[in-house]
């Protein structure tokens, strides 16, 4: 049985599952294949998948596996070698957004240059490493692989060889559209307010426009929700929307303050008001609304 392991990372590696079920179907697998997918989601008939399971019966199917296929995740590739299976591991890569850097294209070949696993680095490749596996001794796993691995880690994260952008990627994104989506809504508000000389009605009609451009964005480009599913897009825009309303009444309230009691120019309001609006903002969408829908 070849148990395939994706660990709990949030973003998908259905990559390797389309390229296991060619395998199967092109004769080049036989045997029964057994999928932990985590967040990934994805059907096949060759395959059986699941996404989460006890540690305990993961270790069981660990234990009854003649070979492991999984991603670059340390701990993914711990519980095999610590069971003394064969491993192929094959790194998830941010240019497929499998993940925010390509750090474990290092965890991944310093293992195999040590002799711990296999690395697959071309899917097109995977037939001839698959035949490899067949005769491939790795060597014995000992205590002091997690110390190398963390050290591995470190260099990678502490030397700065995953990228400061990347880091902080969704924060430099989520303040462009910010400055953006404020800008509209600056705008449209002063132009609506010249026509309904109201603060309020000019604000909720610039609010409906801002929003908008905010959820197209938010969802596409600064948190890379792309999911199509009806139900998650729905879920989506109902928190959004409902979030969007509790920081447009905060809006409100700020607004007014500043403008009828202390009398502070009706821009400046507006300007200061969106500066608070937009952390709350970011807050929300990145703990709550886009959390794991990537």
């Amino acid at each position: 049985m070849i148990l395939v392991t994706l660990g709990t990372q949030d973003k998908d590696f259905s990559r390797l599952l389309k390229v296991l079920d060619k395998e199967i179907e092109k004769g080049h697998i036989k045997e029964k294949v057994i999928v932990q997918s985590g967040n990934t989601k994805y059907k096949s008939d060759n395959m059986e998948i699941f996404d989460f399971v006890s540690n305990k019966k993961l270790e069981e199917l660990i234990s009854e596996s003649r070979l492991i296929i999984t991603h670059g995740g340390v701990g993914s590739i711990l519980s095999a070698l610590k069971n003394n299976k064969k491993v192929i591991a094959t790194p998830r890569l941010a240019k497929y957004k499998e993940h925010h850097n390509d750090h474990q294209k290092q965890i991944v070949k310093e293992f195999a240059k040590r002799g711990y696993i296999l690395e697959l680095k071309d899917f097109n490749k995977i037939e001839k490493v698959l035949e490899k596996s067949k005769v491939f001794k790795p060597k014995k796993y000992t205590s002091n692989t997690k110390n190398m691995v963390n050290m591995i880690d470190d260099y990678i994260k502490e030397d700065n060889h995953i990228s400061w952008v990347n880091k902080f990627k969704s924060m430099f994104l989520y303040l462009l559209f910010g400055f953006l989506t404020t800008v509209i809504n600056i705008v449209a508000f002063y132009l609506l307010d010249k026509v309904f000389n109201n603060i309020y009605i000019s604000n909720i009609i610039a609010w409906i426009i801002s929003v908008a451009f905010a959820f197209i964005t938010n969802k596409l480009l600064v948190f890379e929700s792309k999911s199509m599913d009806n139900k998650l897009v729905f879920k989506e825009s109902v928190l959004f929307i409902f979030f969007r309303v509790l920081s447009l009444l905060i809006e409100m309230v700020l607004l007014g303050l500043l403008v009828k009691t202390l009398f502070v120019d009706k821009i400046v309001s507006k300007v200061i008001t969106n500066i608070v609006v937009i952390i709350l903002n970011y807050i929300f969408s990145k703990l709550i609304i886009f959390k794991n829908n990537k």
